[in-house]
């Protein structure tokens, strides 16, 4: 939530509704010992404060076509292009993300994995 904060703070960022989604799928699955991160009712006020905190963006006709486009060049898994999508579309140069190859370019966009060492 760190990251998010500051890229806010630098009026900067932008949530793709698909990380929304993605978050609340990834605190509530089972984990190995079979407890998830986040309870359901925690999840939802969690997932709530995203919508309330940070501007999210929605899909439209260019960033599924985009997306599309983004499977046939780069091989991307069809999430992982429609993230793409988002930024190719918009002009953003940079996505956060832990699923892409840290430091390479998709076209224009470059990915950062704020985990990376």
């Amino acid at each position: 939530m760190e990251v998010l904060r500051q890229g806010l703070a630098a009026g900067g960022l932008l949530v793709p509704h698909q990380a929304v989604i993605e978050f609340f799928a990834a605190v509530t699955r089972p984990l190995h010992g079979g407890q998830a991160l986040l309870g359901r009712a925690d999840a939802i006020q969690e997932t709530e404060s995203l919508l309330e905190q940070f501007p999210i963006v929605y899909p439209d006709e260019q960033v599924v076509l985009t997306a599309l486009r983004g499977m046939a060049t780069y091989g991307l898994s069809w999430f992982d292009a429609h993230l793409w999508a988002y930024a190719d579309s918009r002009g953003i140069a940079e996505i956060l993300s832990e699923d892409f190859q840290h430091g390479r370019k998709y076209g224009a966009v470059r990915i950062i994995n704020p985990f990376a060492d």
